[in-house]
């Protein structure tokens, strides 16, 4: 059944929304309500709590919760009864996300979703959790037990519960705002306490930060490279490589379609959460390309176009936009989609292929998936050994590739939230933009101007970049990620294509960025503008997630564009708006990773490159070839034109092609090396720099 037209005897609220999430809870027995003046009223005219339930499409242990509560009869009547229940999708809204994440992590130390908050009418929370079992287990109460209980308590002590929110709401308003920061610590010091730390806490057996779950750190790998680029750090650039061959080795990585999932259950990247998130493949694709760009290993190239084309073939909108998940379930069972029999390889590639295939990716007759779900039992992970490249050649591993996602494609697939996220979109485009320049595969570029032209076009109205577009339908005034992500992303695409437009569009979006979203008293940016609601706390995201700190992304796009335009205020501001992360990255290096990588571009001075010519001439072709082949994460390109009088970025000036022919010039901190016409002496000009 389509989720955007509910059918059913239960129809609710939620039948009028574009979100797959809450069209998914449309059929509820549960009388939700969308977040909106109308329910918040009701709340306050009854004067009943409020039962307030985040998530999002892919997440599972949502969709376990609605089996188990959401949709049983005695457990609905209840809520229907004593609460007015709402129910949000964090994508759409994550402002509110952010604020009452803060607060179920203040009362519980943990945080997650689903994301289940009780609220008073206006707005406050007393209190929360994830995952409400529907029967008491692992030291949680039964949901229904909760349920009566706070209904118990609002009826007999409402004023211990009103006191538990104004406390907590006045602790979210003291940590919502800015960390406190005297001094400027934007220094190689930072570098140094994140080294400190990632050396301390690196998986020296199986790769990665930490034990299980383990989440992909795309953050993490780029600071380590670029440890290894400016200091020759060998151990940096094991910790990097190490971990990017560990994960594509493992589970987690989608060995017959690319892509990867969102975590590992394990500590060997073995069993995966199955979801696939936009944002984390955006991130991941960037990491593998610039451990190509160390290394100049086939394998990291493989492996990103491996992801790109997963995302161009299953995740794209005929419009040209991504969508932003796949689904972990398919009828009904978490993984089923990806999961191998080894009966069934052996059907698909016949005895020798199928048995030296099984061997290659470690299948085995009676399975490799330890779960207690009995559906999983005789069900195979496809993963990798260090030696499984020896065995195969890469011929007969495409070939088995291809035949066994011809027959994957034939099962019935997991849903997609085929919403557009307009910050992920962002994310996307600076994935496919820098390996299109990188590695001259015009599908990539193609498919990044075609989305940054759905961002400029279709999300963009002149005053208002909007964050969610779904059939037709946008939806919500952007945050600060969906501005800052997109400006960096047009800056991206303006770079890597030459064409102008995208550079004005990317300082258009910062302006109204600045004027919308700074705090005028120099301390970083609030995550909402004008253009939202006025919620209990207006937040500010210093900190990382699975996602850039929003702040960390600003920086540098203010930082880039700054040096492109020769705008010194642009690189105050980022200065000031970094200052507060950076004092914490200094205690909690792990947390503030972009932070760290944003600040890069305000220690050293980056490296400036100017084109003159056109990028699909050979000569400058062959240049761009060479720059990419150096990993400078660092730098900025412009590109300047005989024919513009004067030329739109100062740094063009004065800076024309050398007897008719492509030329490149490099500079760095004010000072320029003679320019070069050739990819020998480009290569040259490079290892000098």
């Amino acid at each position: 059944m389509d989720a955007s037209t509910p059918t059913g005897k239960h129809s609710n609220r939620l039948c009028g929304e574009t979100s797959p999430y809450l069209l998914q809870h449309a059929n509820n027995p549960v009388d939700w309500h969308p977040w909106d003046e109308q329910a918040l009223s009701l709340a306050r005219e009854k004067d009943i709590p409020i039962f307030l339930s985040i998530g999002y499409a892919a997440c599972h242990w949502c969709h376990v919760m609605e089996r188990e509560s959401f949709e049983d009869e005695v457990t609905a009547a209840f809520m229907n009864e004593h609460f007015l229940n709402i129910k949000v999708d964090r994508e759409e809204r994550p402002d509110l996300d952010a604020i009452y994440m803060n607060a179920v992590t203040a009362m519980t130390g943990n945080g997650g979703w689903p994301l289940n908050v009780f609220l008073t009418p206006d707005l406050r929370p007393f209190y929360g959790g994830t995952y409400f079992p529907p029967d008491g287990r692992y030291g949680t109460p039964a949901f229904l037990d909760i349920l009566k209980q706070i209904d118990l308590l609002w009826k007999t002590s409402r004023s211990k519960l009103f006191q538990s929110a104004e406390q907590l709401t006045a602790l979210l308003a003291r940590h919502g705002g800015s960390p406190e920061s005297e001094h400027d610590v934007l220094s190689a010091g930072l570098r140094e306490a994140a080294a400190a730390y990632l050396e301390s806490a690196y998986d020296k057996t199986w790769g990665g930060w930490g034990s299980a779950p383990k989440f992909p750190s795309p953050a993490t790998i780029s600071l380590l490279l670029r440890g290894c680029t400016r200091e020759s750090n060998t151990g940096h650039l094991e910790m990097a490589l190490s971990t990017l061959r560990k994960m594509a080795a493992g589970g987690i990585y989608d060995h017959v379609g690319g892509g990867f999932h969102r975590y590992s259950t394990d500590e060997r990247w073995l069993v995966p959460h199955f979801e696939k998130m936009l944002y984390d493949n955006a991130q991941l694709a960037v990491s593998y390309l610039e451990a190509w760009q160390v290394t100049h290993d086939a394998f990291f190239k493989t492996v990103t176009c491996d992801i790109l084309n997963y995302v161009l073939r299953n995740m794209r909108d005929p419009a040209g936009a991504f969508y932003s998940s796949e689904d972990a379930d398919s009828e009904g069972e978490e993984g089923k989609y990806y999961l191998w029999d080894k009966a069934e390889i052996m059907h698909i590639l016949g005895p020798e292929d199928g048995q030296d295939c099984c061997a290659y990716y470690a299948v085995r007759e009676e399975g490799n998936f330890t779960s207690h779900e009995p559906y999983h039992q005789g069900r195979n992970i496809l993963h990798t050994s260090p030696k499984s490249d020896e065995r195969v050649d890469s011929g007969r591993l495409a070939a088995w590739k291809e035949k066994l996602l011809n027959a994957r494609i034939r099962r019935i697939r997991p849903g997609i939230d085929d919403k557009v996220i307009t910050a992920w979109n962002a994310m996307m485009i600076t994935a496919l933009a820098r390996a299109g320049f990188t590695w001259n595969i015009p599908e990539y570029t193609s498919a990044a101007c075609k989305a940054g032209r759905f961002l400029r076009e279709i999300m963009y109205d002149g005053s208002i970049l909007y964050r969610i577009w779904r059939r037709d339908r946008k939806r919500f005034p952007g945050y600060l990620d969906d501005y800052a992500l997109t400006a960096n992303a047009f800056t991206d695409l303006y770079e890597c294509t030459g064409d102008e437009s995208w550079l004005k569009s990317a300082q258009t979006l910062t302006e109204r960025m600045l004027d919308g979203f700074y705090d005028p008293e120099g301390k970083g940016f609030y995550s909402t503008g004008p253009g939202h609601e006025n919620l209990i706390v207006r937040m500010k995201a210093f900190h990382d997630t699975a996602e850039p700190s929003p702040n960390a992304v600003a920086a540098l796009v203010l930082s880039r564009l700054g040096l492109l335009f020769d705008l010194p205020r642009y690189l105050v501001l980022a200065r000031k708006s970094l200052l507060p992360a950076a004092a914490m990255a200094l205690r909690n290096a792990p947390g503030y990773l972009h932070t760290l990588l944003a600040a890069d571009f305000l220690i050293d001075p980056p490296v400036e490159v100017v084109f003159c010519g056109s990028p699909d001439t050979p000569e400058i072709a062959a240049m761009i070839e060479i720059l990419s082949g150096h990993h400078v994460p660092c730098k900025v390109i412009a590109w300047a034109s005989d024919r513009q009088a004067p030329p739109l970025l100062p740094i063009c000036a004065a800076k024309t092609m050398e007897e008719g022919r492509g030329t490149v010039y490099i500079c760095r901190n004010g000072a320029c090396l003679p320019p070069e016409t050739t990819p020998e002496g480009l290569e040259k000009a490079l290892k000098k720099d």
